[in-house]
């Protein structure tokens, strides 16, 4: 099962979350938490708080905690607040305090989507070689289930 989480307009550089998320990108959830309280970034705080949140919403979900893992994280540009800086001689310059937009998706192992479609098909494929009848179909689709 998968929590994907999405904090938006966080006052930090799209360009330097980036590179905190690169860094916990498929660890688990409690490596993360401990590798990013010890980062001395700003953008550590960021990432680490959107984390928890992930875990938190995974958890009312009722998904244990210690079977996931950060299955994608990446950081989006938001908008971008322009300001000028004054310089002598009355002069002046623009620059841009960037947003970002992070996005968290959290699984565990047990249910991902490619396990879940590879257990549709054997259990189509076993239907199709024990079926003789629809009676019979009926039958052998409960008892295979039972086994899975």
């Amino acid at each position: 099962m998968e929590t994907r989480v999405r904090i938006k307009f966080v006052k930090t550089a799209p360009r330097k979350i980036r590179l905190v998320c690169d860094m916990i990108r498929g660890k688990k959830v409690s490596e993360a938490i401990s590798q990013l309280s010890f980062l001395n970034k700003q953008a550590a705080k960021d990432v680490l708080s959107a984390l928890k949140s992930a875990a938190a919403s995974a958890k009312q979900k009722d998904i244990k905690e210690d079977l996931l893992i950060i299955k994608e994280i990446f950081c989006d540009s938001g908008p971008a607040l322009k300001r000028t800086l004054l310089h002598s001689r009355g002069r002046s310059t623009q620059f841009k305090k960037r947003m970002s937009h992070i996005t968290i998706i959290l699984s565990d192992n047990v249910n991902s989507k490619s396990e879940i479609q590879n257990s549709k098909q054997i259990i189509n494929s076993k239907l199709k070689t024990n079926s003789k009848d629809n009676k019979d179909n009926k039958n052998n689709k409960s008892q295979i289930l039972k086994k899975v």
